[in-house]
């Protein structure tokens, strides 16, 4: 097929003539370059007052927009973080206080409780310290009942011994000496 494709080649270039010959490329032909540099001049021009009038203006324009923007964010950000230093500072304040007046409050809890405590225990110690009075004058009472029947009853066990040992019986007051005589 390329043997086909070369001889139709060949076969169109005689049919033009030598037209093909003469053909060159339009933009390389000294002849056509005033016309190509005044085209280019004005483009060049057109584009450039577009670029500098209208496009870069804009952008620009856009570019100062987001810088000035995120100035005023960081701005923005840093006066947060301020406040926030500052609530964290008061938050911190208050917290401290609160410890504080904790403390305080306990300690007069602490000793209102104590008081409380005192005057309950010198209470309870005069009220067992007259318990323990009214229980030794029991006891001492009670000492002297058993005492008494004690002596009671040895004089009636001294009086019936004597009684059955000699058939007589005694008088109260020679079984008083006798128990008194034992007793010392």
């Amino acid at each position: 097929m390329s043997v086909f494709l070369m001889m139709s080649a060949a076969a169109a270039e005689t049919a033009h003539g030598g037209e093909a010959a003469s053909a060159s490329l339009p933009q390389l032909d000294p002849t056509w370059w005033p016309s190509q540099l005044f085209w280019l001049a004005l483009t060049f021009g057109v584009l450039y007052w577009l670029m500098a009038g209208k496009f870069l203006p804009t952008l620009g324009g856009a570019i100062e927009e987001r810088r000035d923007r995120i100035a005023d964010d960081l701005d923005q950000a840093a006066e947060f973080r301020r406040q926030a230093e500052d609530a964290e500072a008061a938050y911190n304040k208050a917290l401290a206080d609160a410890r504080a007046k904790a403390q305080s409050i306990a300690a007069d809890t602490r000793a209102q409780m104590d008081e409380e405590i005192a005057g309950l225990q010198a209470e309870t110690d005069e009220a067992l310290a007259n318990q323990l009075s009214a229980a030794e004058a029991r006891i001492a009472s009670m000492k002297a009942d058993a005492s008494a029947k004690v002596r009671e009853a040895a004089a009636d066990t001294t009086r019936a011994v004597v009684q059955t040992l000699i058939d007589e019986a005694p008088t109260d007051d020679a079984v008083a000496k006798a128990i008194d005589a034992v007793r010392a």
